[in-house]
């Protein structure tokens, strides 16, 4: 086909590359082409894998389908006793997300108790065992940690682990995994715990 005037260049651009090249290859190189034109942070954040496609509830070390546990953050990182961290850096956070300190009260960035609207210091703060206790409180379901498994992320080695419960549904409403966990318990969601052992 000639190209005319009403045909728009990109068009005709897209139709002399599709006739003198295999479908495949176009492909590649448009793509090869897209990724070359995004830079910097943006390029690190389309690939970091703690950003993955939500589709997948991807975070480093887990790229499957089933959805993390529910709490203030994701991924869902916690301490040994399954409650909330932040996950950039491992700070204690509250069921709202908020710091907190040793003590349990809610603290800013350099550790200062924060004050409500009367001035006066805000409270002890409540930090619920994600899988243990969010997931009895929300779903009706006695939960517990049974499967595990361990990847390198960040520089250290992470714990992923399966919070199991006696279910046929997992949180993401679709049929819950079997072989990952014991006595006739499925995988009902997923969480993290990142040691300090290097990898």
């Amino acid at each position: 086909m000639l190209p005319d005037a009403r045909t728009p260049a990109g068009e005709r651009l897209a139709r002399r590359l599709a006739s003198s090249h295999t479908r495949r290859g176009f492909l590649g190189r448009l793509g090869a082409a897209a990724l070359a034109a995004v830079s910097g942070r943006l390029a690190a954040s389309a690939v970091s894998p703690d950003t993955a496609d939500a589709r997948y509830y991807g975070f480093c070390g887990h790229t499957y389908t089933t959805h993390h546990c529910p709490g203030p953050y994701f991924p869902p990182r916690i301490d040994l006793h399954g409650r909330p961290l932040r996950p950039k850096d491992g700070h204690r956070v509250d069921n709202l997300g908020r710091l907190v300190d040793a003590e349990g009260y809610v603290v800013d960035e350099s550790g200062t108790r924060l004050r409500g609207p009367t001035g006066d210091l805000l409270p002890r703060a409540p930090r619920t065992r994600l899988c243990q206790d969010w997931v009895r409180e929300r779903y009706g379901l006695k939960a517990q940690f049974d499967g595990g498994w361990y990847r390198c992320c960040g520089g250290t080695i992470r714990k992923l682990v399966d919070c199991c419960a006696h279910t046929r549904t997992r949180i993401n409403g679709d049929a819950a995994l079997v072989g990952y966990c014991y006595n006739g318990r499925r995988v009902f969601c997923v969480l993290y715990y990142q040691t300090s052992t290097p990898c």
